[in-house]
């Protein structure tokens, strides 16, 4: 059935009558699309019925492991197949490179030279889902405009054709996938005539062919003698089930490496007990070729080949754990984490919903839920005592994985669920361990009554152990994150003070890297005569720094308090720094204020220079006198000077984490910030701080803090 949503997803018009479709509507336009931009391979994915999951309808030209990852994908999945429906465009992912820089996660599965296009399949008001075409690894860099054109009006006409359905009340169901038919036979009939058959016979080498699904068709007898399997046994067989001692997933993998890049392929393996042997890999859109030769000694080769007696391992479910593997590394936040097992692993496994559990003080804590209708049902178990009954508590306590493959079953061993009803019908409680211990419980919820095969148990459980690395990084860090705004908020002002002829506006940014804490600082001193204005920035980003930073600022507080002027403040400061014997140092920028005359005295240490903008909306920089950083050497002297404060005027200080990027020319961003302050310097304060931090190109992704303080004069009336 085929969920549809408009194009604000606050609607989906899921199809409820069971008309079948006379024929299949899915697999022609996949086969003519690719047949119109000489495609190798694609496949048709439809919104579910809830309009957040994507599944996969149809595939053609590869067997349908080569995706399994991404059978079913969250809306909000990094993958190009939902980008493409989220906004609603076409995306082009040239090759290898570019897959791996946008799109890392496939990458790790598929590290194979190809170029894949996605192309939502949506009407102007309605989507429907999204297609995916890929070309070998000799497609240009760039998608044709014929090709473009082409993908974008058959998807629309595809989606023309949806419509129509959903308006008959007509149910699109999965389309068998489009491959070629195993070629399963005798020689003759498989190479077309007897002759041709005995002159393979004859040939040196052993020769065999695979289909898509790596199955052979046909193998002649240098083969069979070769890999010392019968013929008989091979035919029908994968490559790797037939013949024990290649039943190893990097052999696989270079079966998929040639089919999906279409490149020819090779590697070594050894017959046991130490006969080497090279396969080298011919691929088409029909399947593989493959030559078998004896290859030269490799015994001093460092891999050695499959032992006897390895369990078997299938590249399908490596794929998927790298994948949800990659996906999990970029949580950083337990909320990071919540929401990608909800996108990544919940539409992997087919659930509907899910909650991450963890303990504090004995007591049950819901960490982050999805997809339960009423949230209250999941939130009414937040406090709970850990020594309640309860599955949630069990798995937490006990670290034993718990399968309930129906509410009675469920309810048989914790009667109390009989009064908390979720909506849903079987349920996998996965504990979470991580260093040998639980950190949290994982419930998945299932729609409808969910067996859990044994095979499928374990994968369960085994993602429940990523699950819990991820857990466990992202709990400390939001700790740590906690610690670190906590203290900044600590040793920086909550609130500036009203100043008699100032109006003030400061903004403080930690650096998106590290631990977003610093050693930016900014205050405003109140005094019975002039007040003061400080920023300063102690180098590094980190508690170290933090720290030093609010002993200066107390520092400055201090002396300003008793009533040392602006350049002595700097050199006892500087004293101050050297005395505390760190081996850091800081600038510093200290002003003192006098609006009834309209001056402004300042002392420099190392600083970026201020900017001022005068009432009349002309801006220049300060080219202010000044003294070494502070820590340097404690001879240092820091000369003063006056400048002109005219109501109206702006003063703009600020640290070197507003100007200085990577690649940006720190006097070209130095005039850009001049030319927003010219321009924006009559708005209100507060606004205007924040119209100068927006739209500075170092805020964006911030290598160091950004501290920011604004003072404007104002005529008293």
């Amino acid at each position: 059935m085929v969920g549809v949503s408009d194009g604000q997803r606050s609607a989906h018009a899921p199809v409820t009558a069971r008309t079948r479709v006379g024929r299949p509507l899915l697999s022609l336009a996949l086969a003519s699309m690719m047949e119109e931009v000489h495609a190798h391979a694609g496949a048709v994915y439809l919104l579910a019925d809830d309009a957040s999951v994507l599944e996969m309808a149809v595939m053609a030209g590869l067997p349908r492991a080569f995706a399994a990852p991404w059978e079913r994908v969250g809306l909000s999945a990094p993958i190009p197949v939902a980008e493409a429906v989220r906004e609603r465009r076409l995306v082009w992912v040239g090759g290898e490179e570019d897959m791996a820089r946008r799109y890392p996660r496939i990458a790790v599965v598929l590290p194979y030279p190809f170029a894949m296009a996605a192309v939502p399949v949506a009407t102007e008001s309605t989507e429907y889902g999204s297609v995916f075409l890929t070309w070998p690894g000799s497609h240009p860099p760039e998608l044709s405009d014929r090709e473009r054109d082409h993908l974008t009006a058959a998807c629309d006409r595809l989606a023309l054709r949806l419509e129509r359905a959903v308006e008959e009340s007509v149910p699109l169901h999965a389309e068998p996938d489009l491959l070629a038919a195993p070629t399963v036979g005798g020689v003759a009939g498989t190479l077309g005539t007897v002759e041709a058959a005995r002159m393979v016979a004859r040939l040196p080498y052993g020769l065999c062919s695979l289909d898509l699904h790596g199955r052979i068709g046909f193998a002649n007898a240098a083969a069979a003698e070769l890999m010392g399997v019968p013929v008989s046994e091979l035919l029908g067989s994968q490559l790797w089930a037939a013949v024990p001692w290649l039943n190893d997933p990097a052999y696989e993998d270079r079966y998929r490496a040639a089919l999906l890049s279409q490149h020819t392929t090779s590697f070594v393996a050894m017959r046991p007990p130490g006969d080497w042997l090279s396969f080298r890999l011919y691929p088409s859109t029909t399947g593989l070729s493959v030559r078998v030769s004896r290859a030269r000694a490799v015994a001093e080769m460092s891999r050695a080949g499959p032992q006897p007696g390895d369990a078997p391992s299938r590249l399908v479910t490596i794929s998927q754990v790298l994948s949800l593997a990659g996906a999990l590394t970029e949580a950083a936040s337990v909320q990071d984490v919540v929401q990608l097992v909800a996108d990544e692993i919940a539409p992997a496994v087919g659930s509907q919903a899910l909650v991450v559990l963890g303990s504090r003080a004995g007591r049950l804590h819901v960490l982050g839920h999805r997809g339960y209708p009423d949230p209250h049902v999941v939130e009414r178990f937040d406090g709970l005592p850990l020594t309640e009954q309860t599955a949630g508590t069990h798995g937490l306590t006990s670290g034993v994985p718990a399968f309930f493959d129906s509410r009675e079953q469920l309810e048989r061993l914790y009667p109390a669920r009989h009064s908390t009803p979720d909506g849903f019908a079987s349920w996998a409680y996965l504990p979470l361990i991580a260093s040998g211990r639980p950190v949290g419980t994982c419930v998945l919820a299932y729609a409808e009554p969910h067996p859990f095969p044994a095979d499928e148990r374990a994968v369960l459980t085994s993602l429940g152990s990523l699950i819990a690395q991820a857990l466990e990084r992202a709990v400390l860090y939001d700790a740590k994150h906690q610690l670190a705004h906590g203290l900044q908020e600590a040793l920086l002002p909550h609130s500036l003070p009203t100043l008699p002829g100032i109006e003030a506006a400061a903004r403080y940014l930690p650096a998106t890297q590290g631990m977003e804490i610093g050693g930016d600082f900014y205050d405003l001193v109140p005094m019975r005569g002039p007040a003061a204005a400080v920023i300063g920035d102690v180098q590094g980003h980190n508690v170290t720094a933090a720290g030093l930073m609010g002993q200066i600022r107390t520092a400055v507080r201090a002396y300003t308090t008793v009533g040392q002027p602006p350049g002595e403040v700097m050199r006892s400061t500087n004293r101050l720094l050297i005395d505390l014997g760190s081996d850091l140092f800081a600038s510093c920028l200290y002003l003192r204020l006098d609006p009834d005359r309209g001056r402004a005295v300042m002392a420099r240490a190392g600083h970026p220079p201020p900017l001022l903008r005068r009432p009349d909306g002309r801006v220049r920089v300060l080219d202010l006198a000044g003294g070494p950083l502070l820590g340097i050497t404690d001879s240092a002297t820091y000369p003063t000077t006056e400048v002109d404060l005219a109501p109206g005027s702006v003063l703009v200080l600020y640290t070197d984490g507003l100007i200085e990027s990577p690649g940006v020319d720190i006097e070209d961003a130095l005039a850009a910030l001049g030319r927003r302050l010219a321009e924006a310097g009559e708005l209100p304060l507060d606004e205007l701080a924040d119209e100068l931090v927006r739209h500075s190109v170092a805020t964006r992704e911030r290598i160091d803090d950004v501290a920011l303080l604004l003072l404007r004069a104002r005529a008293e009336g």
